[in-house]
């Protein structure tokens, strides 16, 4: 909290280069990259960071395979390269995974016409992957018996990739870097709108958490806002060439299903890609493309009788999934980006999740519709164009805002882990050695956890039952992550309450020794707080049919 505030402190005394609306993947990569080649930045957002569509895509960071069928090869092009840059940049984080697609009988289109797309696939990757493969049903079998082969006439398996972390750790990352090149951020701090005034934009904004309420000035008023984009441009009075129409997706948090670390993926009913995507040690399956009229939703009966109909279809499991097995859900929208001059009458399984950079050069606004977690090192990078356009001299435009630490910093760590034998402190309930994990998650901020634990070996130790997270990072996260609510841990720095269920979080002594770390004096008001915003944790009920 303490950041937060000394942050709120500065955003009405400085003007900035440029303000940013919204803290999701668009404006945290924003964020980072113009801090980064030298503007002065502030970035807001009225809620928590990563607090919408950030927090509840796939884990997926992958090349747009299925935009294959609607020819759309520039895109998928663009996004082949897209995933490799990220692989190559955040090698710790964004990790080559391989995905198993089966194919059922009367599919439109054979086994073997798709697996030699996913050659094209891969040559339009350059050949980063690895090769793909055609699968017999029977080959199939061997490799993942809970595939239900029956009507099966084959499949193929290829390469993409996914976040080791969530998705909204991912983003945070971006905008602890856009922190330490010289960003102000804060969450919870809402725009009320903003206007022109003497070539500067002046943005009215409110502290959510006293409601008191200041003035930002920048010279560019940048509008990241996500699904809300369209909304905030009515604050402002921009027209736009382009706007969002919006589709539902979900996913269910289940127990693990398999222990292979590859994501099955199938043709759900209604014809799209559907998956199942390992989670540590548990599964995420989905997901559902719904057309909604606005970005407001919530999980419904039929989008889980939905996902579970489908699953069940397709696994043989020793008892079908039930809504007893849901651990958690994920529920947001994709801001679809199109033509203002377009009508809303529009094929969701065909339109694209590509971004769109719309200036009004005149007013210096910049709307960023659109966009995918894949994109976010190009979406940074344009807007930092953009601005030096529009006449704000970036002082080191050549500079790579973005990666992981370089090599001899890593085996700096390593090799201090190594000499306090780091490894053997790992919990035997966890995943992955502690070196890895520490240094995945925090990069060099992962040396000064080093110290701590050598001083104090019980810093190592897991402190939220059920979980992976030690003492160390709580004291980290409370210092550096701008905790402000309980569940910009539990949800968005962290993944614990996707993966522990809600019951047992609450009576969680662990957790509640968490809130001391994090919150100190207002421990039990923060974590009342949470479970009394989250009492109707119930899910709503599904048919009582479950096909099998």
């Amino acid at each position: 909290m303490k950041l937060r505030n000394r942050n709120i402190e500065k955003l009405p005394t400085e003007t900035f280069d440029a303000l940013i609306i919204g803290g999701g993947i668009n404006g945290a990569a924003t964020a980072a990259a113009l801090a980064g080649k030298g503007a002065k930045v502030a970035l807001i957002d009225r809620g928590d960071f990563a607090g919408s569509t950030s927090m509840h895509s796939s884990n997926l960071v992958w090349g747009g395979i299925k935009y294959m069928e609607s020819k759309d090869f520039s895109l998928v092009r663009k996004l082949c390269k897209s995933r490799n840059h990220l692989i190559k940049s955040y090698p710790s984080t964004v990790q080559e995974i391989r995905f198993l697609t089966t194919i059922s009988k009367g599919f439109r289109h054979s086994p073997r016409y798709l697996w030699a797309g996913t050659w094209l696939y891969w040559l339009m990757g350059n050949g980063f992957t690895k090769l793909p493969r055609l699968l017999s049903p029977k080959k199939i079998k061997q490799e993942e018996p809970i595939i239900d082969i029956n009507g099966s006439i084959g499949g193929f398996e290829y390469s993409d990739a996914y976040l080791h972390d969530n998705d909204a750790r991912f983003v945070f990352n971006f905008v602890r870097q856009a922190l330490n090149y010289g960003a102000i951020a804060a969450n919870y701090v809402e725009s009320l709108g903003a206007e022109r005034v003497d070539d500067l934009w002046v943005t009215k904004a409110r502290n959510v958490m006293d409601g008191s309420t200041f003035n930002i000035r920048a010279k560019v008023l940048i509008n990241a806002a996500g699904p809300w984009v369209d909304q905030h441009n009515e604050l402002t009075g921009q027209k736009t060439t382009h706007h969002h129409l919006y589709s539902k997706g979900i996913h269910l948090i289940v127990p693990q299903l398999t222990d292979s670390q590859r994501v099955l993926a199938f043709f759900a009913d209604d014809g799209r890609l559907f998956f199942v995507i390992p989670m540590g040690n548990r599964t995420c399956i989905g997901t559902t493309d719904t057309h909604m009229e606005h970005p407001e939703v919530d999980v419904t009966a039929d989008d889980i009788a939905f996902v579970l109909e489908n699953i069940n279809k397709r696994l043989t499991l020793n008892k079908p999934l039930t809504q007893d097995d849901i651990i958690s859900t994920r529920c947001g929208v994709r801001p679809l980006a199109i033509k203002a001059d377009q009508g809303s009458d529009r094929d969701f399984l065909q339109l694209s999740r590509k971004h769109v950079v719309d200036t009004n050069t005149e007013s210096a606004h910049i709307s960023i519709f659109g966009g995918k977690l894949t994109d976010c090192l190009n979406v940074g990078d344009e807007i930092a164009e953009e601005i030096s356009r529009l006449g704000v001299t970036l002082t080191d435009p050549d500079f790579q805002w973005y990666g992981e630490p370089p090599d001899p910093v890593k085996q700096q760590f390593m090799d201090q882990a190594k000499r306090m034998n780091l490894d053997a402190m790992t919990a035997p309930t966890s995943s992955e050695m502690l070196s890895t994990r520490l240094w995945r998650r925090y990069a060099d901020q992962a040396i000064q956890m080093l110290e701590k634990i050598r001083q104090d070996p019980a810093q190592s130790e897991i402190l939220i039952e059920g979980t992976e997270y030690i003492r160390c990072e709580l004291e980290h996260a409370r210092d550096h992550e701008m905790i402000t609510q309980l569940e910009d841990f539990l949800r968005r720095r962290a993944k614990v309450s996707l993966v522990v269920r809600h019951e047992q979080l609450r009576q969680s002594t662990g957790l509640k020794e968490a809130c001391r770390v994090l919150f100190g004096d207002d421990a039990d008001e923060r974590f009342n707080r949470y479970f009394e915003q989250h009492r109707d944790t119930a899910l709503p009920l599904t048919p009582s049919v479950v096909v099998q």
